[in-house]
């Protein structure tokens, strides 16, 4: 959805006395991480308001405010709807609240956050890296319908998750699949085993197990539909080209960030929001997401959108050059062209927010970046074959690995498991330093969030055996 490069630095270097002559190029200063003075900059207040912005869901369940904190949250009362009403005639929403979720107390401590939550449903939120992959535990003698399905890659570092809330898998699924027939109308009939076989549901209650409700849910749950009809519409399977995408990416982002422009223009660009299935789903998508998330977490999302949209356009231009690019170049473009608008609201899909300021630090746009990079080498393994069986040459890393350093398809493979591993073990280094250099709760929470959701997007890509198998290197 690659190691990352540092953001800039936070104070520029002194300029030198004498310019350098051009045989000379100074070395860039180290990023310094202003993460300890911007948590000081909050003061007692502004802490107080991210814990309660992190740890306190209260406000999500209509509690007011003054109310002392239940040992437990609710397990009964549905929070209210999130989001647009429904239309006339609607069947009412029902929500469907998780057993497994719950949430952080605010006085926990960093030794506590360190470790991650326990009980069920959070054995994949600790950020503690470990120096060994998990073994999984044998299954039961009667296993769920999904336990048992599909293989890990062999060697890949990843962390077992427990099945997500069938419940909830299922609710998530009914109103995503209305969504998509009835609001936007994004795909044909011939397109409905495809869509079935995504299996959105599971994979967003395995990578969101925090969300306070399916209304949270359904948030996540549109914008990846969305993305992934401009990607196959625009890019991939579905008629996708990289022949003029740049225009169609332009439009399409428009959806996401509205133009403003003269009154005679204005409804020539409105009408344009409802010429193709993608520009549909992105502005129904996010005319949701703005109802929840703050204008921060918005802007936030829309500049990650931007990355991705600039990624697709670089793997365009190698397209039409029929270029393979170094392995750097590839990883670099895989820094913009990857998962990362899915982790990045984990705070809004969980009902609070990272204030900007820390989301905004070198060090936690690193940690975000890590995951992304990791996640997204994930899907390169996973969708091996696949693309191997689809018309044309699909880039990932693998095949770039194979042709530019000269190894077998095998070797080549492996080599991309180990770079992936390499990422992941960083990803988890970096959160974990990061979380005990900065104990505000609400940035706790969000790291614990994305560690969440790189362990569902792996669970999602290993037991999704409709759309994936493996190569037989092993």
């Amino acid at each position: 959805m690659p190691a990352a490069p540092e953001p800039a630095p936070a104070h520029a270097p002194t300029p030198a006395a004498h310019a350098p002559t051009p045989a000379h190029v100074p070395e860039p200063t180290p990023p310094q991480s202003s993460v300890p003075d911007a948590v000081s900059r909050f003061g007692a207040h502004v802490l107080a308001e991210a814990a309660a912005r992190a740890c306190d869901i209260k406000a999500v369940f209509g509690v007011p405010s003054g109310t002392p904190s239940p040992p437990a949250p609710p397990s009964v009362a549905a929070p209210p709807p999130v989001g647009a009403p429904p239309a006339p005639g609607a069947a009412p929403v029902i929500d469907v609240p998780s057993s497994s979720v719950a949430a952080p107390a605010p006085d926990a401590g960093l030794s506590r956050i360190l470790r991650g939550p326990s009980g069920l449903g959070t054995a994949g939120l600790r950020l503690v890296p470990r120096a060994e992959p998990e073994t999984p535990a044998p299954p039961p003698e009667q296993p769920r319908q999904h336990e048992a399905e599909g293989t890990p890659v062999p060697g890949l570092y990843h962390h077992p998750v427990p099945e997500p809330d069938p419940v909830r898998v299922e609710e998530v699924s009914r109103r995503i699949k209305a969504w998509a027939i009835d609001e936007v109308s994004l795909y044909p009939d011939d397109w409905e085993e495809e869509f079935d076989g995504f299996l959105v549901g599971r994979y967003m209650v395995a990578c969101h197990p925090d969300a306070p409700s399916v209304d949270h849910l359904m948030i996540a749950t549109r914008l990846m539909v969305a993305e992934n009809a401009v990607d196959d519409c625009y890019c991939e399977d579905h008629g996708g080209s990289p022949d003029g995408l740049g225009e169609r990416l332009l439009l399409a982002h428009t959806a996401l960030d509205p133009l403003y422009t003269t009154q005679e223009y204005q409804p020539h660009w409105a009408q344009s929001l409802h010429a193709d299935a993608p520009r549909r789903a992105y502005r129904s998508a996010m005319e949701y997401f703005v109802q929840v998330g703050s204008p921060s977490q918005a802007d936030r999302f829309r500049h990650d959108m931007a990355r991705l949209h600039m990624g697709y356009l670089a793997e365009a231009a190698w397209a039409q050059l029929d270029r393979v690019p170094e392995v750097w170049e590839y990883l670099a473009m895989r820094q913009f062209n990857n998962f990362r608008p899915c982790p990045t609201i984990t705070d809004t899909v969980g009902g609070y927010e990272l204030p900007a300021d820390l989301h905004a630090q070198p060090a936690m746009q690193r940690v975000i970046a890590l995951a992304s990079n990791a996640t997204t080498i994930v899907n390169d393994l996973y969708s091996y074959t696949k693309e191997l069986r689809s018309p044309g040459r699909h880039l990932n890393l693998p095949v770039v690995i194979a042709d530019r350093e000269g190894l077998s398809e095998r070797d080549a493979y492996l080599k991309s498991v180990e770079v992936h591993n390499e990422l992941m073990r960083d990803f988890e280094a970096a959160a974990a330093e990061l979380a005990a250099a900065c104990p505000v709760p609400s940035a706790q929470r969000f790291l614990r969030g994305v560690a969440a959701w790189v362990d569902g997007n792996h669970y999602w890509h290993r037991s999704n055996t409709y759309r994936y198998s493996l190569p037989d290197f092993w």
